[in-house]
């Protein structure tokens, strides 16, 4: 990666994180105070529901990571075709206008993970340094399946404009096989094996257990992951390289 397309991806993120906050008040200041006063929501509503404080926790966390997931694929999807004025007059590298096209959302999702750490502290269960780390790495690896969906949905939306209704479909009954309002462990045992082949299923799951339960994964479900992660983002890659030349003409 050059320090021209570092630049430029940069600019794009800046740009977009300006434009997005134009006009407002307090400028960037709101994409801090959002997560943490979504978080005070849930958390204050949640107490009324459910008196269990694992069960909130657990459903906070599963619930930030999956909007992180939502938000950043559908902007993802739609990358390429909103700066679609970019590549066919300049020669703009596609992967860069999809990088940032998800920098906003995954800043939300930064947001979140520190308050999340915060309040642990505040509450007297402040996670180990394993426990932080562990959840940056499922950040990153939640980031990156969300780029590589995006890698390949967004140049193949250029051709098939119907496919943001389509996934609309998916990520509305995906909410529901993703374990997020319920556990896991209330599914049996043998069909978790097609829970976890949804992509946010192993993060949410282990990212619970670093953070809440205190518990980590194994070493056998970090390896999935990685292969899960890694074939998202190859099966990406790929089709860019073979759809991406014709971009310009399909828009």
């Amino acid at each position: 990666m050059s320090s021209k397309s570092i630049g430029l991806a940069w600019t794009l993120i800046r740009t977009d994180f300006k434009t997005r906050f134009h006009g407002t008040f307090s400028g960037f200041v709101w994409a801090l105070l959002k997560p943490a006063a979504m978080f005070l929501v849930l958390m204050s509503v949640f107490s009324f529901l459910f008196k269990d404080p694992s069960y909130k926790l657990q459903l906070v966390v599963g619930l930030f990571l999956w909007d992180f997931f939502a938000e950043g694929t559908k902007s993802g999807l739609a990358a390429l075709h909103a700066k679609s004025f970019l590549f066919r007059k300049l020669r703009v590298p596609l992967w860069i206008l999809v990088i940032a096209a998800i920098a906003n959302p995954f800043i939300t999702l930064m947001v979140s993970t520190m308050v999340i750490v915060l309040f642990l502290t505040a509450i007297g269960q402040p996670p180990s340094l394993v426990a932080v780390g562990l959840f940056a790495f499922y950040s990153v690896s939640m980031t990156l399946i969300v780029v590589g969906f995006s890698l390949a949905a967004s140049v193949l939306f250029l051709k098939y404009r119907d496919l943001n209704q389509v996934w609309d479909m998916v990520t509305q009954a995906g909410f529901f096989l993703a374990p997020i309002i319920y556990p896991l462990n209330i599914v049996p045992e043998r069909f978790h094996f097609y829970f976890y082949i949804w992509p946010p299923t192993p993060i949410i799951e282990f990212s619970r257990a670093a953070l809440v339960s205190g518990h980590p994964a194994s070493v056998l479900a970090h390896v999935y992951l990685v292969l899960e992660v890694a074939v998202v983002l190859a099966v990406g890659t790929i089709v860019l390289k073979r759809m991406g030349p014709r971009a310009a003409e399909l828009v």
